[in-house]
């Protein structure tokens, strides 16, 4: 191959030396190698066979050839052969298919490097031959057509840059060439083509130029490409296109018409291309996606230069300019606004682009430029979009508002201008900071009113700067900055009648405000809560009454929006529901907002405001606070309407319809209330509407029914007689707050409504041919609109004669029940069920008054209230009268109704479609429709008799056995059903035994000699005596055998069996409560032959059937068995005493586990907790009459049936709150009557004794007050003894606790008896044997004895809650147990404990020393007497001597305590010191009278002495202010109550202090000393404070030879800091002050002479160590996380700084801390210093020369590498998300902050720390 090379080395020279580059000589060695294949095949040319190999040749050569060097090569070969460039070309054209075998022969998936440059040298070789002489235009189309196309095609999913090279080379060889007309004949065409059939376009549209024709066989030729692709190649074509014209003007070419063949193309193709994108704009994703990306930045380009131009299609002339392009695609953008959250994007993106190239011309060329802000739709899109969810929305919102709002004629406004100095005279240092970050923001001189500049341009550059903090800046510049903005925004405009100017979209007022909502609503949604507050404040923070009617512009949609969303923001209600008081300032700024909105709307207006704010609950849910807002604010804006500040004329009526909406959306403020339990947060929610009600209509503007559903809503309790809202209801319905002649006239009409109701209620609109059937929707329907109606009529009545409407009408239709003619027009069924509505008002109003009779016999007063109303007793009366009239005619039609259980089958027997295939349920009975009817009928028959029955009994039971009778024969036969032989009779006599449940039901409630005198009665009375059955034993056995005949029988579906079984179990409940009723009133005159009501069989055969049935018991049918359980017991219990049961058989221990192991299963098995079935549970369970056998607690030393189910129960208790609350009400009930039973029960005392649970149980309250089943099973479970104070915290964590604390308490009442009985033994041995058992537990259990433990955990709270039971059991010490009682006392008051803990243990011991004084001299003296022990422990013992001195009888032991406790005055300790002054004070005030001077000098000198101590403790000023502090509470204490429940629980509900502990005594000393007496210490103390306590500690160990090590150094200096900073929370440590030089010290004030020796060697070994740390301080007591601080720790350790400060040391025992520091924390000084005391510390740090500097970014902070530390430096490190607070921020000197590059705005603390301390030791070792 070289020797073949020979001859061309004269061309290579001369090549290499014209061209010395060695890039050329390379490209020169390709050509030679080329040259010679090609003159080596140049005879084979004629050979037709031998041009594939050839071709092939050259095709390799390519390959190795890289594309710059082709056209060298080409030319190389061209000057060097005599192949013409046709030839070459031609040969190239034919050897495209072995490049596509070559390229797509491997992976099919990419292409490598040496494929795509192979590819560009191929093209590049044709490109740069088709501009050679020789080849014509049709050489360029057979290009095209054959190697462009295909290759795209090859190319476009790979990589875009080979096709980017390919059309680059090919756009080159048509602007050469000049060849344009080219690309309309081919490409051009064919990618529009492309374009057009991917949207689906058959054919081009009428104003397209390049037009495709479906016979063109060349576009049809190939396959679409890829949409991307032709985009793409589009797009390249045009900008080339854009880029020639110009150049082509001055050029010599041919010229059309004054133009060159490229301007024409280039006109044209922008043409086209306009049209396509404004196609794709509006087509699918993905063509959107292309014209925005790829076609829309080239046509905007190509307008730049251009403003318009003319197009020719087809004859016809067109403008093409860049407004009118712009209008239509602001066009397609306001359609895409209007679609999906991806298509606003898109628009957004287009609007940004048109901004992006016009930024300078927006708006101000006329006729040129399309005017975005003449769009009122644009600043309407702009104003979403700042609020847009989505980030990217709202910044290019911003970016495209910025660009079009400030812009002005010729320049475009600055955002920040050129700041203006206010005085700063008078502010507040927090203010004078502020000020200074609007400086450094270029803020104050935009609230200068005084600057002259344009207001439009302040104006927004205010918007900008406060949208941007809400974006993107801290807390501290939202803050600083606000106001400022604010204040500037509601300046700089002034109210304007003018109309909207199309420049300025912040004109008027209405547009500020619009513009300010977008702020509101951008700030309200806010990450940060504290921004949100700050926004929400400066809502409330406008004075709207003084800028006069400036709310009305505040726009509607926010204040129906973000606004009523951001009240619903918990954040904004952090003191809500804080001691019972349920507002707060957000809510009342909300109210106040909304009422000065409200003045400033007309009449109309505000009655369509007052609509939509109180619709708002209906599409959004409210939490408790923010229901409370929304009623708040419903009420204010009620309060406004009227009350318009509008001058106008209109008319303010609103209509009919429109009331009743507003009244409906009041209606579903007040259910959605429902959902948060507590009555009194209800009861405000309701007072609110019914104010709002009250303010805007009368009870006559609204229709009835609407009405009747309003005043259902409210809760019953307070609308019933004597509830809350009951008058206030009144007066508003009967119109008792208007004028007094429209007052009667609401109440006359409102009567009159009320009187029509029962006609039209009764009445039915069907034709008289028509069968009108029901069923059991219907039915619960018509009595819920019956129960309205009833209770609204005796809420409003005034006087008896209102009710005579009424009473005519019970009797008339009464009078013709029986007459089936009248049915056509009235349905019975609907009467009665008027009938019954009214019967259940009479008996709360007759059972109202009772209870007021009673009140009024217990107090001796009258109650005014009902004094002035209608006669109840009266109207009860009359209704007793008058349904005796109508019992007749009832007891006809019922017993006609109830035929039906009887009939044979028959008749209609077709299902209802509704319930075909389906297993049924409550309100679908299997029957026909027919069936139905009459079966409900029937029902409803019995019930209204049974009910009136019951109802009349209780005033003329004479005249009520005709009726008696009737049910009587209807119960046995409904009982004596026993033949069933299909589905349909079986629902007949499923529904016979519903029946059968009223009769019982009313017999239950009616008089006990009534109903036991019916249950009685035999059978038949006609019948032999042999056969008369007269005890109920024979009913229950007929009726149990029947009905589980029928349950067993399998013709009913599942799920009505179920219901039969509900029935079965209530009926069976009625059946055995009528005895026990009677037996418990003494009722015996009935059981005339028998001798007992059951027989024992019977009730065995109850408790059984029971026992089985419990385990798989529907939810229906639990409390009616439990019920069940509940009354056999009773029976039991009560045949011991009557004649209940045939004879008298104790449960068994086998029968209690049956009962006991299935209950628990029941319980177990219902999936919710709810509180009337655990009451029925604890009840039936946990019986008295079965609690008092011991065998049931323990049985063969194994737990008995009631220990194991107690221990179930508690177990479960741990996690059911309700759970454990109810059982302990129940069991110390049960304990406090059964004392012998509380041995058995130590664990479980102390597990009530130790339970705390946060849960508040909000569903616990709702059901007791609403729930009647709850209220009344509650009631049944043991009462209290001491209800008045347990019932406070029946829904708190204190109830458990609490019930054995009064428990105890009452058996000590027991105990303390005098006559000895077995209770009192029992209970004096139960108290002194739990009492034992809690003070081992707090001596010897691992958590309960612990001394380290946190405040407020765990461990703190549990030994709070034993102190408080053994304090409360410290009246069960006696002689016998007081020694072991001493032992336990004394070893609890010498461990650490909590001041909350130890002040119990201070109370039990008082007590004790009280009750035996003999064991003062013993061992409280020695006590006292060891001065060495603990600090904390002393004090202790100095507080209970001093009680027992002030407290005991006669000052017994004055003389014995004294003495020792006077040394202790000279304590070193302050706080010793301070706490016993204050108690020998109060010791010598008490015992020791002041004398007269004469009697002075007759007293002995010990007498003096004490004197004068008083007298100068009585005078000194620092004792005298702690002593007025402390009075209070020294005075409050009582020994003797203060070991009672009351006591220690009451008083400190409300304010619910942590486990109802008060502050002890030593703690408020200790406060007063280290807040109010900073002074206290002595000389030597103010001496101390120079030596800068702080370096102290960075002693090292060889520093201090003659003093201790330096671990200890450490421990000790948390004290002698802390005094002076925080309260003491490390006295445990006082313990181990106990080393000669050092401790000597830090116990602060000990001689003088000793106090000058150590400060003179703390000052030499201070002058050796000062050299050996930097004097930087860190202080991290912002931060709270564990691994931060242990870095730090760390960090600090290495850098030897000189100190850290944190918020607690107790973190320095963490296990997590110590594994990251690494015992850094042995070695670095740490002291303690709290969040509130940080500002105090760094003052002080200020005044000592320190330089206070903050790791923060503000608009003021210096980058780090640009600033130099001083070396006295305090680094302040802010709190890990919020940074520094604006408390501190103030008080620093400088901020730096970290230099950035990335996207992630922030560093860790640790880190941030570390980098900023390493910078500081940087510059000190290079500038030492």
């Amino acid at each position: 191959m070289l020797k073949s090379l020979k001859p061309f080395s004269p061309l290579r020279r001369s090549f290499a030396l014209a061209s010395p580059s060695p890039g050329k000589i390379v490209v020169l060695d390709f050509a030679l190698l080329f040259i010679h294949h090609t003159n080596h095949h140049c005879n084979l040319i004629a050979k037709p066979h031998k041009m594939t190999n050839y071709a092939s040749s050259l095709m390799s050569s390519f390959r190795r050839i890289p594309p710059s060097a082709i056209p060298a090569t080409l030319d190389c070969i061209l000057t060097s052969t005599t192949s013409p460039p046709p030839f070459l070309f031609s040969l190239l054209i034919d050897a495209l298919p072995i490049l596509l075998q070559e390229v797509t022969h491997g992976s099919e998936e990419s292409l490598d490097d040496e494929c795509c440059n192979y590819i560009a040298s191929y093209v590049g070789a044709l490109c740069h031959l088709l501009k050679k002489p020789g080849l014509n235009v049709e050489a360029l189309r057979s290009f095209v057509w054959r190697v462009l196309i295909p290759l795209m095609r090859l190319t476009q999913n790979y990589y875009h840059e080979i096709v980017d090279k390919v059309m680059c080379c090919f756009v080159d060889v048509v602007i050469e060439t000049n060849a344009w007309g080219v690309l309309e004949e081919t490409i051009v065409p064919y990618l529009i083509k492309v374009i057009g059939l991917s949207m689906g376009l058959s054919e081009n549209e009428e104003y397209i130029v390049h037009r495709w024709t479906e016979e063109d066989s060349r576009l049809m030729s190939f396959e679409s490409f890829p949409l991307v692709t032709a985009c793409n190649i589009l797009a390249s074509t045009l900008d080339a296109s854009v880029k020639g014209k110009d150049a082509s003007e001055s050029e010599s070419r041919s010229i059309t018409n004054g133009c060159s063949l490229q301007q024409i193309f280039a006109r044209n193709f922008v043409w086209d291309i306009c049209n396509v994108t404004l196609q794709m704009l509006s087509h699918s994703p993905e063509h959107r996606s292309c014209a925005v990306t790829v076609f829309l930045p080239h046509l905007l380009k190509a307008f730049v230069s251009a403003n318009a131009f003319e197009v020719s299609v087809r004859g016809r002339k067109f403008m093409l300019s860049r407004k009118n392009l712009f209008a239509k695609i602001w066009k397609c953008c306001k359609n895409l606004f209007e679609m999906g959250p991806c298509e606003r994007r898109d628009a957004y993106t287009v609007l940004s682009l048109y901004i992006s190239y016009f930024p300078k011309t927006v708006g101000y060329e006329e006729n040129v430029t399309f005017d975005l802000r003449a769009e009122k739709e644009f600043w309407d899109e702009m104003k979403k979009g700042l609020v847009d969810k989505e980030s990217i929305v709202r910044k290019q919102s911003l970016h495209i508002l910025k660009n079009t709002a400030t812009m002005s004629e010729g320049k475009q406004a600055s955002i920040v201008v050129e700041t203006i100095s206010n005085g700063t005279d008078g502010l507040t240092k927090r203010e004078r900071w502020a000020n200074k970050e609007a400086k450094s923001l270029g803020l104050e001189s935009l609230c200068n009113n005084s600057v002259d500049s344009d207001s439009r341009e302040l104006k927004w550059g205010a918007f900008f700067l406060l949208y941007e903090m809400l974006e993107e800046y801290g807390t501290h510049l939202v803050e600083a900055a606000w106001n400022y903005q604010m204040n500037l925004l509601l300046h700089a405009s002034h109210p304007s009648d003018n109309h909207l100017k199309a420049v300025d979209p912040m004109e008027t007022l209405q547009d500020m405000f619009d513009w300010l909502a977008v702020l509101w609503v951008r700030g309200l949604c806010h990450d940060n809560p504290q921004v949100r507050c700050l926004i929400m404040q400066s809502v409330f923070g406008i004075e709207w009454k003084k800028h006069g009617n400036y709310a009305k512009f505040v726009p509607r949609d926010f204040v129906l929006g973000s606004f009523i969303q951001g009240l619903n923001d918990p954040v904004h209600h952090k003191e809500f529901g804080l001691k019972g008081v349920y507002s707060s300032k957000t809510i009342e700024g909300a109210s106040t907002f909304l009422q000065q909105y409200t003045l400033c709307l007309s009449e109309g207006e505000q009655m369509r405001l007052l609509r939509d704010v109180a619709s708002v609950v209906k599409n959004q849910s409210f939490g408790r606070p923010g229901l409370m807002s929304l009623a708040e604010c419903v009420a204010a804006a009620a309060d406004g309407v009227g009350k318009s500040e509008e001058d106008e004329a209109s008319s303010s009526d609103t209509s009919y319809n429109d009331k009743a909406q507003l009244l409906d959306s009041f209606r579903f403020i007040i259910d959605t209330s429902k959902q948060h339990f507590n009555p009194n947060y209800r009861l405000k929610v309701c007072g609110k509407i019914l104010d709002a009600t009250i303010s805007v209509m009368s009870s006559s503007d609204v229709p009835l029914e609407t009405l009747l559903h309003f005043i259902s809503s409210f809760p019953p309790d307070f609308l019933n007689y004597g509830g809350s809202l009951r008058e206030k209801v009144q007066e508003w319905l009967r119109g008792y707050k208007k004028r007094a002649s429209t007052s009667c006239t609401i109440n006359a009409k409102l009567m009159k409504r009320l009187n029509e109701f029962p006609t039209s209620f009764i009445n039915h609109n069907q034709s008289a041919n028509d069968i009108v059937n029901y069923d059991d929707e219907d039915m619960e329907m018509w009595e819920l609109k019956a129960k309205r109606w009833a209770r609204t009529l005796f809420l409003i009545l005034e006087e008896e004669h209102e009710l005579d409407s009424l009473l005519q009408f019970i009797e008339s239709h009464g009078s013709d029940i029986c007459n089936k003619s009248g049915y056509q027009e009235w349905l019975p069924v609907k009467y009665m069920i008027l009938i019954l509505s009214v019967v259940q008002q009479l008996h709360e109003m007759k059972n109202t008054t009772l209870d007021t009779h009673a009140k009024r016999r217990v107090n001796g007063s009258v109650d005014h209230h009902h004094a002035g109303s209608m006669d109840a007793s009266m109207i009860i009366k009359k209704f007793s009268k008058l349904f005796t009239f109508i019992l007749k005619k009832l007891e006809s039609y019922a017993k006609e109704s109830c035929l039906v259980f009887w009939f044979k089958e028959g008749g209609d027997t077709n299902l209802p479609s509704s319930i075909k295939g389906r297993l049924g349920g409550l309100s679908q009975r299997r029957l026909s429709s027919s069936n139905t009817t009459a079966v409900l009928q029937a029902i409803m028959s019995v019930k209204t008799l049974a009910s009136i029955c019951s109802y009349c009994a209780q005033f003329e039971e004479e005249s009520l056995n005709s009726s008696l009778n009737v049910l009587w024969e209807l119960s046995w036969k409904i009982i004596s059903c026993t033949t069933c032989d299909s589905e349909a009779k079986a629902e007949m006599y499923l529904a016979a035994f519903e029946a059968l449940h009223h009769i019982l039901k009313a017999l239950v409630f009616m008089p006990s000699s009534s109903a036991l005198g019916l249950l009685m009665r035999p059978y038949s009375l006609l019948a032999p005596e042999p056969q008369v059955k007269l005890h109920i034993d024979y009913f229950l056995q007929i009726y149990l055998d029947n009905i589980n005949n029928l349950i067993e029988a399998g013709y009913l579906a599942r799920a009505r069996r179920a219901i039969l079984i509900d029935w079965k179990w209530m009926c069976l409940e009625s059946l055995l409560s009528i005895p026990k009723h009677a037996l418990q009133r003494g009722v015996y005159n009935y059981i005339q032959n028998c001798d007992y009501f059951f027989s024992d069989g019977m009730v065995r055969r109850i408790f059984d059937d029971l026992v089985d049935s419990l385990e798989n018991a529907s939810e229906g049918s639990v409390l009616p068995m439990l019920r069940c359980a509940r009354l056999v017991l009773d029976l039991f219990a009560l045949g011991h005493k009557t004649s209940a049961v045939s004879s008298y058989h104790v449960i068994d221990v086998q029968m209690m586990w049956h009962l006991v192991r299935s209950s628990w299963l029941l319980h177990v098995s219902c999936n919710k907790r709810r509180v009337a079935p655990i009451a029925a549970l604890l009840t039936c369970v946990l019986h008295d009459s079965v609690f008092g056998n011991m065998d049931m607690h323990e049985y063969d030393n194994a737990p008995g049936p009631l220990k194991w189910f107690v221990q179930k129960i508690l177990e479960e208790g741990t996690r059911s709150p309700r759970t454990i609350r109810l059982a302990a009400l129940h069991l110390t009930g049960l304990w406090l009557s059964h004392p012998t039973a509380i041995k058995y029960y130590m664990k479980e005392l102390k597990l009530l004794t130790l339970y705390g649970s946060v849960a508040f149980d909000e569903d616990f309250e709702a059901e007791v007050t609403e729930n009647q089943d709850a209220r009344t099973e509650v009631s049944i479970l043991s009462t209290s003894p001491d209800p008045e104070l347990t019932e406070v915290f029946m829904n708190t964590e204190l109830y458990a606790r609490v019930s054995v604390a009064v428990m105890f308490n009452k058996l000590a009442d027991l105990a303390d008896t005098v006559a000895s009985t077995e209770s009192s033994h029992a209970s004096l041995q139960s108290g002194k044997l739990f009492l034992l058992e809690l003070l081992n537990s707090v001596v010897s259990d691992t958590d309960l004895a612990k001394e380290l433990y946190k405040k407020y955990s765990a461990t703190h709270r549990r030994k709070v809650r034993a102190w408080q039971m053994i304090c409360i059991l410290s009246r069960f010490v006696d002689q016998e147990t007081v020694s072991q009682v001493m032992d336990y006392l004394h070893t609890a008051l010498y461990r650490n404990n909590m001041p909350a803990v130890r002040q119990y243990l201070e109370t039990f011991a008082i007590y004790v020393y009280l009750k035996f004084p003999s064991l003062v001299g013993e061992q409280l003296v020695p006590m006292v007497r060891k001065y060495d022990m603990r600090t904390q422990a002393l004090s202790s013992y100095v507080f209970i001597a001093a009680n027992v001195i002030l407290h005991a009888t006669k000052s017994r032991h004055l003389e014995e305590l004294l003495p020792p406790i006077i040394p202790l005055l000279t304590s070193h300790h302050h706080s010793l010191r301070g706490f016993t002054q204050l108690l020998v004070y109060q010791v010598l005030s008490k015992l020791m009278p002041t004398l007269d001077s004469a009697v002075y000098e007759t007293v002995s000198l010990e007498k003096r002495c004490f004197l004068e101590l008083k007298s100068y403790l009585e005078d000194n000023s620092d004792c005298a202010r702690l002593r007025v502090s402390m009075e209070v509470h020294l005075d409050a204490f009582d020994p003797k109550k203060s070991i009672t429940p009351a006591g220690i629980f009451s008083n400190r509900v409300d304010d619910m202090e942590f486990e109802c502990a008060h502050v002890s005594l030593l703690e408020r000393v200790i406060d007063f000393l280290n807040d109010v007496r900073k002074d206290l210490r002595s000389s030597m103390a103010k001496d101390a404070t120079q030596l800068k306590n702080e370096q102290i500690h960075l002693h090292d160990s060889d520093s201090f030879h003659q003093l201790p090590t330096q671990k200890s150094t450490h421990n000790d200096m948390f004290l002698d800091f802390q005094k002076k900073v925080t309260v003491s929370k490390h006295d445990m440590q006082d313990s181990h002050s106990t080393n000669d030089t050092y401790n000597s010290l830090l116990d602060v004030e000990k001689e003088d002479e000793l106090v000058d020796q150590s400060v003179r060697a703390r000052n030499v070994a201070l002058e050796k160590l000062k050299a050996g740390r930097q004097q930087i301080i860190l202080v991290a007591s912002l931060l709270d996380r564990v691994p931060n601080l242990a870095g730090l720790a760390r960090t600090c350790e290495v850098f030897k700084a000189a100190t850290l400060v944190i918020d607690n040391t107790n973190v320095l025992h963490d296990k997590q801390f110590q594994l990251i520091s690494v015992t850094a924390e042995k070695w670095v000084p740490i002291i303690e210093v709290p969040v509130s005391n940080v500002e105090g510390f760094l003052e002080k740090k200020k005044k000592e020369g320190f330089s206070i500097l903050g790791l923060e970014q503000t608009a003021n902070s210096v980058a780090l590498d640009q600033f130099v530390f001083p070396t006295k430096t305090v680094l302040v490190l802010g709190r890990e998300k919020e940074g520094i607070p604006v408390d501190l921020i103030h008080i620093l000197d400088a901020c730096i902050e970290i230099p950035q590059l990335g996207v992630v705005r922030s560093l860790n603390v640790h880190v941030s720390g570390a980098i900023a301390l390493w910078e500081y030791t940087r510059q000190q070792r290079t500038s030492s």
